[in-house]
């Protein structure tokens, strides 16, 4: 045997256990800052100052009651909730309808038309806000949730019409022969055993349309005014102000509003990571 068939099966061994140290390592870089606030909001701005690795000493939990005792925290839980479920429907809706229409029917200028919308993903959300403004200013839809709902929707076509064309796709074609032959229509088809087939898929880009809405902070900010209207990163960089020289309240009240998409994220993580590996294996 020579000496490279022996470094083989080392070699095979090695690569793992790069790869799991690398992903300890990227791990532990994105665990600490968040130790650092959870532990950081159970200290006073004293403790921060002497002792800002440490444990705290006291334990100070009044700052994260106080956040869950005020009104506005939980208006915002509810802003944030209803725009990011509002604009999943939306996109979800719209997206899926489109990527059938691209994936399962042949037409003249498809492809083209389906670049067009591929092409949405190269333009960043911040060149496109004066004229959106403008825009929503004409239409009376500034303080007005549809004015964050319906951009929101608009700018996530593009990723979630990619995904479920390629998921639409990978549908052979005799199931809709044969549902044809029963009689379906092409929305009958569509709605009652395309959408059930898409499961994996359509929970994907949910769970995407969620997190993106619940994470954006800009398109609120310049559409809303008023405070009863404000999502949590909103009223996260407002309680920032409010509270500059608290940096320990400021702490707990960022580590709260974490918490809901975490946990979401926590419980559809599956779905998720199992939707995008159907549809990068099918088809």
């Amino acid at each position: 045997m020579s000496v490279h068939a022996r470094d083989k099966p080392a070699i095979k061994v090695v690569k793992p256990i790069a790869l799991q140290a690398v992903v300890i390592v990227i791990g532990v870089f994105i665990l600490i800052p968040i130790a650092y606030g959870v532990l950081g909001g159970f200290k006073n701005n004293q403790q921060l100052s002497t002792n800002p690795i440490g444990l705290p000493d006291p334990w100070v939990p009044s700052n994260y009651t106080d956040v869950l005792a005020s009104g506005d925290f939980w208006v915002q839980v509810w802003n944030s909730s209803f725009i990011a479920l509002a604009t999943t429907f939306v996109t979800v809706a719209v997206a899926a309808l489109a990527a059938f229409v691209f994936a399962r029917f042949a037409f003249r200028g498809r492809e083209l038309l389906f670049t067009v919308f591929a092409a949405g993903l190269m333009f960043p959300f911040a060149v496109a806000i004066l004229p959106l403004f403008i825009l929503l200013r004409f239409f009376g839809l500034l303080n007005n949730p549809l004015g964050v709902i319906l951009p929101q929707a608009a700018f996530g076509l593009s990723l979630t019409i990619i995904i479920l064309r390629q998921f639409f796709r990978s549908i052979p074609g005799e199931i809709e022969e044969a549902a044809t032959l029963d009689g379906c229509t092409p929305f009958g088809f569509f709605w009652r055993i395309l959408l059930p087939m898409a499961r994996p898929a359509l929970a994907t880009v949910s769970v995407l349309a969620i997190v993106g809405s619940w994470n954006n902070f800009f398109l609120p900010l310049v559409v809303f005014n008023d405070p009863g209207l404000w999502t949590l990163p909103v009223g996260v960089q407002q309680f920032q102000g409010q509270y500059s020289s608290d940096t320990a309240r400021i702490l707990a009240y960022v580590v709260l509003a974490m918490v809901p998409a975490l946990a979401f994220y926590a419980v559809a993580e599956r779905h998720l990571v199992g939707g995008l590996t159907t549809g990068a294996t099918k088809g």
